[in-house]
């Protein structure tokens, strides 16, 4: 998919994103499963055990696969591929569907399910779908979402310290997401929750060293932050902290933040995990900028690292599976910054 040119969502591009999105939420195999067995009993196949997300590789590139499929037919309601997703939607987005997701979570061995990655996904679909004006949709979701939210509610307070790999289990990145459902839906008690979580894990942070990236990151532990701490904070808070966590950003140090990374093998689920580093730093750089001063020196330099990393993540979004069942999602997140 060469875009290296590309710096916007155009609906040609969408429409890209929501064909490869289609060829692969309900594409049962490969499959890998986050599942505690507890018997012979839990040996079951991915479609049983998850009604709605059994496709995608894994649960919660299916969720956002989804979110990513609702988010351009809202943006695009008369793009070619409009009629195929909301008949897609029709199907998956029932209540009875909806309630064997629920079932699943509600398994004792379930409990730390797609923690937080996953939790904070869902909540963005179910967001995404009280934009639209089908509601129906939002109607069947809104359950399970309530649900993740009352994981957060129940897990926030008793995690003393912050998550900061550049995977799956990153808690800013998590944060970032959720802090968007809590909005949407109006439920402050989980706002203030996430805000005061935010503060407490990372206002103190200041000098990051950026020793970055690891060898399977798809975020940046260090920008991701900045993007948490960029949606909870008043702006001027947000660059007097910014200030100091990045104070020589318009030098373009610490450097390893303003060079894309090397992916040496794109059939390699991990090292592809790269590509989505790149498309995810574009993302950050992006919004981060946008809030920063216009006199900002350093601003201007966020754009053209966002660019850079983005003009570096697009071109690779198809080509293997490994990376063409995700990285469509973190692309968008990107050119919508």
């Amino acid at each position: 998919m060469s875009s290296s040119s590309v710096s916007e969502l155009t609906p040609d591009l969408a429409a890209r994103f929501a064909r490869l999105a289609l060829g692969h939420v309900t594409r049962p195999y490969p499959y890998k499963l986050d599942h505690v067995m507890t018997g012979d009993h839990d040996v079951l196949p991915p479609r049983v055990l998850h009604p709605i997300f059994h496709g995608s590789f894994d649960w919660h590139s299916c969720v956002h696969g989804y979110w990513l499929l609702a988010r351009l037919l809202r943006r695009f309601p008369g793009a070619p591929e409009a009629a195929e997703i909301r008949a897609l939607f029709d199907a998956n987005f029932t209540p009875d569907k909806a309630a064997g997701e629920l079932a699943y979570l509600a398994r004792p061995a379930s409990a730390g399910f797609e923690r937080p990655y996953g939790w904070a996904w869902l909540l963005m679909l179910g967001a995404e779908l009280e934009r639209h004006e089908e509601q129906t949709w939002a109607q069947a979701v809104a359950p399970l979402a309530r649900a993740f939210a009352d994981r957060f509610k129940a897990f926030l307070p008793k995690a003393t310290y912050p998550i900061r790999t550049g995977t799956h289990f990153n808690t800013a990145f998590a944060l970032a997401l959720a802090a968007e459902y809590a909005g949407q839906v109006g439920d402050q008690e989980f706002a203030r929750l996430i805000e005061t979580t935010a503060r407490g894990w990372y206002l103190a942070d200041a000098g990051a060293a950026a020793w970055e990236p690891s060898g399977d990151d798809f975020l940046s532990p260090t920008l991701v932050e900045a993007e948490c701490l960029r949606r909870v904070l008043p702006t001027a808070d947000f660059r007097l902290w910014f200030g100091k966590f990045l104070p020589q950003a318009a030098e373009r140090l610490p450097a390893s933040l303003f060079t894309p990374a090397s992916v040496s093998d794109r059939t390699d689920g991990k090292i592809a995990h790269l590509d989505g580093l790149n498309l995810s730093r574009a993302w950050c750089w992006r919004a981060i900028a946008g809030t920063l001063a216009l006199g900002d020196p350093a601003r201007s330099v966020a754009l053209a690292s966002a660019e850079q990393h983005l003009a570096a993540g697009l071109e690779h979004v198809a080509g293997d599976y490994m990376g063409e069942h995700w990285l469509a999602t973190f692309a968008l997140l990107a050119l919508e910054a």
